[in-house]
């Protein structure tokens, strides 16, 4: 029986290379730098004939190991950009504008919520060629374009709010410039109505007192302008809230009305901190506007306004409740110079909503209940 030729290994044949030298050769297509993994001067032919060529274990598993860290490293690298393109949309989420990003064909690369939602402003601001203002269901819209990386970044921002904060303070110089040149003529007016008032017989007295009313609601109508325009600070004192129940009084005999209706005064002998001219303004507004609104209704049933006044813990609060028309316009309930009614000037409850703050306090309509509005305000000296 012939012995069989003992085969030699291929590598001492085909490989130029000594077999301590074989895994140093591969170990050189990695480099490891600063922690980072990376592949040099890499050819797949060269590492197929070194793979083949491996016999020693030890070399090996070094090798698979260094295998094991590059394919770690490339794991991590990708979860780091995946985190950093989440933030990144996330980011471009909350900012408040609408966002497109287009391709140089005019697809779309990249689109917001924002923008999702916006498509007729985009349309709108497209026939302009963009870098334009453009008003859209009651909303004005900056839209702006620049270019980067062959890409178009389309962008509108809604600015409704500082034109109308814009619009606001126009008006008010002028409201304030108008006030401040009606007062004095209306002020002799009311002086020469005090005297005809004097001089009046039975016929013509109840229309000087409807001279006088209409000059009260004028005066009242020009400080409201006034105190709007200038900034309110309340000056606190320590008084009762039945001085403001007498004052309504008072001011009610001021206010002209045709329907009947029954008003109910509940304020408490309790002393608070408050400024009494300011608070006084306030609540001649509410019940105002609870007369105007039992006015509005069609029906002639009896109107009715409560208003209560009580200290509950730090704060003094009131309540005026009517069965008058129902608040209409909400969200514009405070917005100055926001009226439905024809009396109105649209600075009563924005007036109040600012004396309010100044005693650190807030209103509020109370829902699902009567039509009731809640103030209070902070019972501090």
């Amino acid at each position: 029986m012939k012995k069989s030729k003992r085969l030699k290994r291929p590598y001492l044949k085909n490989s130029p290379l000594k077999r301590s030298d074989k895994a140093s050769s591969f170990k050189g297509l990695l480099k490891k730098e600063d922690n980072v993994i990376s592949l040099e001067n890499f050819k797949p032919k060269e590492s197929e004939d070194l793979l083949e060529n491996f016999s020693n274990k030890k070399d090996m598993q070094e090798l698979l190991g260094l295998l094991n860290q590059f394919i770690l490293q490339s794991y991590k690298v990708e979860k780091e950009f995946k985190d950093y393109k989440a933030l990144y949309e996330w980011v471009i989420e909350i900012l408040p504008q609408a966002i497109w990003v287009m391709n140089e064909n005019g697809s779309f690369f990249y689109k917001n919520s924002l923008a999702n939602q916006s498509h007729e402003v985009f349309n709108k601001a497209k026939l302009e060629n963009f870098n334009t203002e453009i008003e859209h269901e009651n909303k004005s819209y900056l839209v702006q374009q620049n270019s980067i990386q062959g890409k178009q970044i389309i962008t509108a921002t809604d600015i409704s709010a500082q034109k109308r904060q814009e619009r606001l303070a126009s008006m008010g110089k002028i409201s304030a410039h108008l006030a401040h040149e009606i007062r004095n003529p209306v002020g002799s007016i009311s002086l020469l109505a005090s005297v005809l008032l004097k001089h009046a017989n039975e016929k013509t007295k109840p229309i000087v007192i409807e001279l006088q009313k209409a000059l009260w609601r004028v005066e009242r109508i020009i400080k409201a302008t006034l105190l709007f325009s200038k900034g309110i600070q309340a000056n606190r004192t320590k008084q009762s809230l039945k001085t403001l129940e007498n004052d309504l009084k008072e001011a009610l005999n001021c206010y002209t009305y045709s329907k009947d209706i029954d008003f109910l005064f509940n304020f408490s002998d309790e002393e608070g901190f408050f400024d009494f001219d300011l608070m006084g303004i306030v609540l001649q507004n509410f019940l105002y506007n609870a007369i105007d609104a039992i006015e509005a209704l069609e029906e002639s049933e009896q109107g009715q306004v409560k208003i209560e006044a009580f200290i509950q813990n730090e704060f003094i609060v009131f309540t005026i409740i009517d069965n008058g028309k129902e608040v209409e316009n909400k969200s514009a309930l405070f917005e100055p110079f926001e009226t439905t009614k024809l009396k109105g000037n649209g600075l009563g409850l924005a007036l109040s909503l600012q004396v309010v703050k100044a005693h650190e306090g807030s209103i509020a309509l109370l829902e699902n209940q009567e039509k009731t509005f809640e103030i209070k305000i902070l019972n501090a000296s």
